[in-house]
């Protein structure tokens, strides 16, 4: 068998994203303990490409080390040190309740560290919104980007918690200047079942948004993934709908489904993945060391276009 290497694709929608995101300020950011080389490298190239302004929060001496090791220049950067990563997490979300940061970016500690000092009742950074995450997939051969809800963050939720989550999702991707959302509410059909909860809750989100409990976005559901993302496949099975066929935003009926939809995409149809984690006080950017540098810095372009859209909104609403 003669290996044939492959053609390194354009990544087209991530480069459109991260020169939107140049024309905005950039965000003071919080990187909580980036004491590897992926998470000091990812807020020194997002600096560089005046993405954000680097606050390293985490042990001094291990971050200075680690650039050391590795050659990263990290002269001029601000460094606030903390004893390990439960506390860099604390010291991290001291800086946005102080106003001294608009956005978090995640280091060398894990999600559940950062997340349960973001949570915290005394001293956290949450909002009458449920918090929860959003994929941002740049899928070969796929003319739009898609943002698929939740993967990372609740596992089980709630028709209420959902409703929180599908708004997340949609003002995401009004922040990043999307024409039209389209949001699918996916299950694993396109009929409601009594016997299958995630189609009846479909309905009923989409009927929530008819009644402006959900807003800026049309709705449809329930749909199978096929005739969300497929005309083709919404056209067999005679769906008329502006969402079926068309969706940009997709929201799944559990963690372990978005789960599964995101790294069936990643692995088997080579997408990339940018992460955000939303219904907190300031974006929450969350990557992996699996990650392509430009999906790192794709993260950072849209924790940079909230922020610009949270300062409109806050002008808006002043003026």
């Amino acid at each position: 068998m003669i290996d044939v290497p492959e053609k390194p694709r354009e990544r087209t929608k991530y480069q459109q994203l991260i020169a939107l995101a140049q024309s905005q300020p950039a965000v003071r950011t919080a990187v909580v303990h980036p004491c590897d080389d992926v998470s000091l490298q990812s807020a020194i190239e997002a600096r560089k490409l005046r993405l954000i302004e680097p606050i390293l929060v985490g042990p001094a001496e291990r971050v200075r080390n680690v650039a050391a090791t590795e050659g990263l220049d990290i002269a001029g950067l601000e460094i606030v040190n903390a004893e390990h990563s439960h506390h860099s997490a604390a010291k991290a979300v001291e800086l946005v309740r102080a106003g001294q940061a608009e956005a978090l970016m995640k280091g060398s500690l894990h999600t559940d560290e950062l997340m349960a000092a973001v949570v915290a009742r005394e001293g956290g950074i949450r909002t009458a919104r449920r918090i929860s995450h959003c994929f941002i997939m740049d899928v070969p051969g796929h003319g739009d980007a898609l943002i698929i809800t939740d993967a990372a963050v609740n596992i089980a939720p709630t028709l209420e918690e959902k409703v929180d989550i599908v708004q997340n999702a949609i003002d995401l991707a009004h922040a990043l200047h999307a024409p039209e959302v389209r949001v699918a509410i996916l299950s694993a059909m396109e009929t409601v079942n009594a016997k299958v909860p995630s189609t009846v809750e479909a309905a009923a989100l989409c009927k929530m948004a008819d009644r402006g409990q959900i807003t800026g976005a049309l709705l449809d559901g329930p749909l199978a993934l096929d005739n969300a993302i497929s005309p083709e496949a919404a056209a067999i099975k005679h769906i008329v709908s502006p969402v079926a066929g068309r969706a940009n935003v997709l929201v799944v009926p559990d963690l372990e489904a978005g789960n599964m939809l995101a790294k069936s995409l990643s692995f088997l149809a080579r997408a990339d993945a940018a992460g955000i984690v939303l219904g907190a006080r300031v974006p929450i950017i969350l990557t992996s060391r699996a990650d392509s540098l430009l999906t790192r810095l794709a993260s950072c372009a849209v924790a940079v276009m909230l922020a610009a859209a949270r300062r409109n909104s806050a002008s808006a609403s002043i003026s």
